[in-house]
């Protein structure tokens, strides 16, 4: 008579994790699951960003050079502020385009003041990089921008140029939704008048 075959016995968890078994309750180490949930550091803000907020600077102070300085300004600004990591802010790109308003509204202020005081230079065209930067067919729409208040312009800017909705456009220039839509609408309705005179 056959014996019956005795129950295979559990594989020894200590063989498998090379002679000592895994503490009851462990888990998968922290730090897999962290190294998957960090935030972008400054170099990938730098690299997948800066082209988009130089274009938002353009449309703020009318020419390339001084939007790479205010964009630059702002990098420099957050690594000298909170580090490589940026592990401190939860939105690092708003806090960049916030920066870059602020800036903006910095080199708008000096530049009023100095032409107080100063004879109006000649106007110089665009250079051709910033028309292949701002991919804008209709000079014409950017003319009739600059002729907006400047609160009025940073909400259509970010509005149809960065796509921002109201509540981002809100927080970006510390305004209530309401005023927001409300300048939006005033904007709108000043630009389609200057525009039509152009015409």
């Amino acid at each position: 008579m056959r014996r019956p075959r005795r129950p295979a016995r559990p594989a020894d968890p200590a063989a498998r994790s090379g002679g000592r078994a895994a503490p009851a309750g462990s888990r998968t180490p922290a730090h897999t699951l962290t190294e998957l949930e960090q935030p972008p550091g400054i170099e990938e803000l730098y690299h997948h960003r800066r082209l988009s907020l130089v274009r938002l600077a353009v449309l703020l102070v009318d020419d390339l050079p001084t939007a790479e300085d205010v964009v630059q300004d702002a990098f420099t600004a957050l690594l000298r502020r909170h580090g490589h990591r940026l592990a401190s802010l939860d939105d690092p790109e708003a806090y960049l385009r916030t920066s870059v308003v602020n800036a903006a509204r910095s080199v708008l202020r000096r530049r009023r003041t100095v032409r107080a005081h100063t004879p109006e230079p000649e106007q110089h065209a665009p250079a051709p990089e910033e028309d292949v930067l701002l991919h804008e067919d209709h000079r014409e729409v950017l003319a009739a921008l600059r002729t907006l208040t400047p609160r009025q312009r940073e909400v259509l800017v970010l509005r149809y140029w960065s796509y921002l909705s109201e509540a981002e456009i809100a927080a970006t220039l510390g305004l209530s939704r309401g005023a927001v839509k409300s300048t939006a609408s005033r904007a709108l309705a000043a630009l389609g008048r200057r525009l039509e005179a152009l015409r």
